[in-house]
């Protein structure tokens, strides 16, 4: 795990902060000095940066222009010193924007005297977190070294609304596990001027009274392969890097622990599943053909073949087209195919001993199962993580049409749901709901989805038409929230109404697309989750689809063209011929023949005793979260079949593992004098809240026991 931490002190702190705490170091209350464990100093007082964990050489650039005029860029980034100049002082005058254009996934920090602005990008995949300091604010790209900073205790509400609504921003709002500790949206910059901070967007928003014309569709699917193209290009372009020394524990979050036999592969992978976006990175990386800069130009040695890794699931049944697939793109000579066989070992919840993660998700589930795959990877692997979410429709974009006017876009995607259910009716259903959509003004779609909350209306159509319908809505409930208490519910419901009160978007947003921004932010989050729990030491995943450049190219695609069905297809396509890929094996575009729960299905009846057993006495009832003997019964339903009472119960698994091991964590992501406790205290104890009984704060704070 890698983050940047800083701080940004107020001017009267700044003396205190030389004097006392020295060079590197921040300045407490009461003579308190700290630093990160196991960081490298990007630049010093009065406001300085950290760069702590396994960074790569290349990974951390500092270019200034003075010593009060700088900027650092950590991760994959494809500008040159030059370019980055040019960023700074642009960003010196107040144009953000520019520190998010260049290619790559990496995280902007920029200093212009005792301003200091640090980019997040638009997906949330590198997210930027903070929390007041000793008279100031300190940042960083990861949750747990702030509170560890501030000793915070755990945040139940946030983990009511996270279960209950995880794709719902105006429940979350700028919250974190942490008390104490908050979160800049996607799309914006934290800007700190003295330890005074701001929140700032860096793109345009639209508006009703001035509307940007749409781009042609062949134009914005050109932008698209440009753009994914480059962000291929820039991967390949880095330095290769296997390090053949360990550098150790990672800092503060545990002894490390060793999770595979080798180190990984020297040079660049990707994963081969026989879907249409690893495929397509897979072909990009390759170089096929008339893709000049990439594998087998590049300067590595003659011959080199990219790595193609395809997971091979022998416990399940059902995806003999897609292997088939992913063996046919791997015949190419460009390719060197390995097949990753793996059986009930490597099942959802077969394993659940883990690191900890900055913060809980689903993937904690699967995280044994996807190092499997990776730890047969390259040092540079390429996942397709994210195509479906910039590259679809959220269902909720059809409100948009009837709001744009645009009717007659509608009867494509339509009569698919009509043709996949089977029924007349379903044309009427889906055109009734998205008309009530589009006429539901936003406040009221957020008092609505409150109080289906507070009267436990979670009972939605099934089928592919039903899931289209439920998500026909400015929000709803997550499928956890049926196993929540009654408490936990008004609880998420006070925040959601309370959201409601807030200034909400402007005129030109429609419901489909901020649904589809949150979405794609939920599901970069989790991906950011994966990476951390199922990491391999010195390996870097790659996931261009979630790009800054890619992402903007993807959302400047016409409504009209991405809702037709068999969209993402039709452009990934478009995008490989571009490139010079045109032969594409059979069945190239099909959707996936095992429904996404199959696997998750049959691991949970061979592991329900031990999941059981989780919840024979579970944090999260402690919490007053869930009732322990409910979820013990839905297991139990789930395992004997019930593919309905097997939604939402990941989450709550994901979670319950999280807080299970956030309580044993020992060791702190800081040192200095005194002594520095960790955020997490030995356990978690009913305490009165700001919403009615909050729950989650936890008891007295021990002393860390080692990093």
């Amino acid at each position: 795990m890698r983050w940047l931490v800083g701080w940004s002190s107020t001017t009267a702190k700044t003396a205190t902060s030389r004097s006392a705490a020295g060079a590197g170091a921040l300045a407490g209350e009461g003579g308190e000095t700290v630093h990160p464990v196991g960081s490298q100093l990007l630049w010093g007082d009065p406001d300085p940066l950290w760069a702590v964990g396994d960074w790569r050489p290349d990974e951390v650039r500092v270019v200034k222009a003075d010593e009060r005029t700088r900027i650092a860029v950590l991760g994959t980034c494809g500008a040159s010193d030059e370019q980055l100049r040019v960023g700074l002082f642009a960003a010196r005058g107040g144009a953000l924007r520019h520190l998010t254009a260049w290619p790559g996934s990496y995280t902007a920090v920029v200093q212009v005297g005792r301003r200091v602005t640090v980019a997040g990008d638009l997906a949330g995949a590198r997210p930027v977190f903070h929390t007041p300091w000793a008279g100031g604010t300190a940042y960083a790209t990861a949750a747990l070294p702030l509170a560890d900073l501030i000793e915070a205790h755990l945040d139940i509400g946030h983990l009511a609304a996270l279960l209950a609504c995880p794709d719902v921003p105006e429940a979350l709002h700028d919250s974190t596990p942490y008390l104490g500790v908050s979160r800049i949206p996607p799309g914006h910059a934290l800007i700190l001027r003295d330890g005074a901070r701001e929140i700032a967007g860096y793109e345009p928003v639209a508006s009703l009274a001035v509307a940007a014309p749409q781009m042609d569709a062949t134009r914005a699917v050109d932008g698209v392969r440009d753009a994914l193209v480059e962000a291929v290009r820039t991967r390949l372009a880095a330095p290769r890097h296997v390090p053949d020394i360990d550098p150790g524990p990672v800092p503060g979050m545990g002894p490390a622990e060793r999770r595979g036999a080798r180190m990984p592969v020297p040079g660049i992978g990707a994963d081969l599943s026989g879907g249409l976006a690893s495929g397509t990175l897979a072909l990009l990386a390759a170089g096929l053909p008339g893709l000049p800069g990439t594998v087998l130009g590049h300067g590595t040695g003659a011959g080199e073949r990219l790595l193609a890794v395809t997971f091979n699931d022998l416990a399940t049944s059902g995806r003999e087209a897609e292997m088939e697939r992913a063996g046919a793109i791997a015949a190419n000579p460009r390719l060197h195919h390995v097949v990753v066989a793996a059986g009930e070992e490597a099942l959802p919840y077969a394993d659940l001993e883990g690191p900890l993660t900055d913060e809980p998700g689903p993937s904690l589930v699967t995280a044994a199962r996807h190092r499997a795959r990776l730890s047969s990877g390259s040092a540079d692997h390429f996942t397709g993580h994210g195509a479906r979410q910039v590259l679809d429709a959220h269902p909720a974009r059809l409100a948009d049409l009837l709001m744009d006017r645009r009717r007659r876009h509608l009867v494509r995607p339509v009569a698919a749901l009509a043709k996949a259910e089977g029924s007349v009716l379903v044309p009427a259903r889906v055109y009734a709901a998205a008309r009530r959509l589009a006429r539901t003004p936003y406040r009221a779609g957020i008092e609505d989805a409150a109080v289906r909350l507070r009267e436990a209306g979670f009972e939605e159509p099934a089928g592919a038409v039903g899931a289209s319908l439920a998500a026909l809505a400015w929000a709803r409930p997550g499928p956890a929230a049926r196993w929540l208490t009654g408490e936990a519910l008004a609880e998420v419901s006070v925040r959601l109404e309370q959201a409601a009160t807030r200034p909400g978007p402007g005129p030109g947003q429609h419901p489909g697309e901020l649904r589809a921004r949150a979405a794609l932010a939920r599901h970069a989050a989790d991906l950011r989750v994966l990476e951390q729990a199922a990491e391999v030491r010195f390996q870097r995943l790659h996931a261009p689809f979630l790009d800054n450049q890619v992402v903007r190219a993807c959302r400047a695609l016409p409504e009209a063209l991405r809702v037709q069905p068999g969209a993402r297809a039709d452009i990934l396509r478009t995008v490989l011929e571009g490139a010079g890929v045109t032969e594409l094996p059979p069945g190239w575009g099909a959707p996936a023949q095992v429904p996404s729960n199959a696997a998750m299905g049959t691991g949970l009846r061979v592991a329900v005793e031990e999941l059981v057993d989780l919840f024979a006495a579970p944090l999260l009832a402690q919490a007053g979260l869930v009732e322990g003997r409910v979820v013990q019964r839905a297991l139990r339903t789930a395992a004997d079949g019930d593919t309905a009472a097997l939604d939402g119960l990941t989450e709550l698994i994901s979670t319950e593992l999280w807080l299970r091991r956030l309580i044993a964590r020992r060791g702190t992501c800081w040192t200095g004098t005194p002594a520095r406790a960790r955020a997490v205290p030995s356990g978690i104890t009913p305490q009165r809240g700001v919403l009615g009984q909050q729950r989650g704060a936890l008891g007295s704070a021990s002393s860390p026991s080692g990093v």
